[in-house]
């Protein structure tokens, strides 16, 4: 049966953005996704079955989700991938499907390499059926070949691109999601819609990690908080949520530089507390991995 992928700002009655009904029944007048659901094409899409064939070989989908921007998801991401590619056994692919502001290619050292050439300091301005397509053409159209672990970077909250993922990935299976945060309880508001959208479209939850937890200084490794945790912060946001907690990543101003300069922060830092907070957090990635049951769906 195919799962109905609702976006969580979806009226009450929402037909499902893939059937024949998206976008004109009577639920839909008024929804902020009318006018994308009306687009989404209806039917069996004729190119997953070479989406499922190019991500065959691909052991490990994984979504990394925010609810708020700027709490640091990309450089999650891009440390993420460095530190398991650094594994010699180990094959990982990323893709920043955030059209409207991508960060990977910066972030990994990757600038003036894309396919898909534009200005980095040109804004993207598109519908979504032209995302989708950008999206799709990610998916089926690069040669990924044997990878371990495939990292979708998403745009924060949830939006065309998230459902656009979900529906091109959902036959070929998509692990979980990692949702990143930062400790105060504005940006951990919009982590339970992030948790919301995960239960409807069926994405387990790998975990929850609080990024920028406190800064520590370089030099005297002395700690402050910045973002104060009023709530409890993300560990007792993912025991309220029943949901795994990953860890916690503190400040550290060389991980803004390592991400400019394209390179990875843990190998350029690897005594950091940072580094070895992003370790520990990968440590606990890989085991969730291993296990059958990833996350809480109740």
């Amino acid at each position: 049966m195919a799962v109905k992928t609702i976006p969580e700002n979806a009226p009450e009655h929402c037909p499902g953005p893939e059937t024949e009904q998206a976008g004109k029944a009577s639920a839909c007048a008024g929804c902020p996704n009318q006018n994308v659901c009306a687009t989404i094409p209806k039917g069996s899409d004729p190119d997953l079955p070479l989406i499922n064939e190019r991500l065959s070989s691909v052991k490990h989908k994984i979504l990394i989700l925010s609810g708020k921007g700027g709490v640091g998801k990309s450089t999650f991401t891009a440390q993420l991938a460095f530190a398991l590619a650094s594994e010699e056994d180990i094959q990982v692919g990323v893709t920043d499907i955030d059209i409207s502001g991508p960060s990977i290619p910066r972030i990994m050292g990757l600038e003036g390499e894309q396919i898909h050439q534009t200005d980095s300091d040109d804004a993207v301005i598109w519908r979504g059926p032209k995302k989708n397509g950008l999206i799709k053409q990610f998916l089926k159209d690069v040669d990924w070949g044997e990878l371990d672990f495939l990292l979708v970077d998403t745009p924060p909250g949830t939006s065309d691109e998230h459902l656009s993922i979900t529906q091109y990935l959902k036959e070929s299976g998509i692990d979980g999601a990692i949702l990143i945060t930062t400790p105060q309880e504005v940006a951990l508001q919009d982590v339970r819609r992030e948790i919301d959208f995960c239960r409807k479209v069926k994405i387990p939850v790998i975990g929850v990690v609080e990024n920028m937890s406190g800064f520590i200084c370089p030099n005297c490794k002395g700690e402050s908080i910045i973002f104060a945790p009023t709530t409890g912060g993300a560990k007792a946001f993912a025991k309220d949520f029943n949901i795994p907690y990953l860890g916690s990543i503190p400040l550290d101003p060389r991980i803004g530089e390592s991400c400019d300069n394209g390179v990875s922060f843990l190998d350029e830092f690897p005594d950091s507390p940072a580094s070895k907070a992003y370790l520990n957090i990968i440590t606990e990635i890989k085991n969730k991995l291993s296990n059958e049951k990833i996350g809480s769906l109740k």
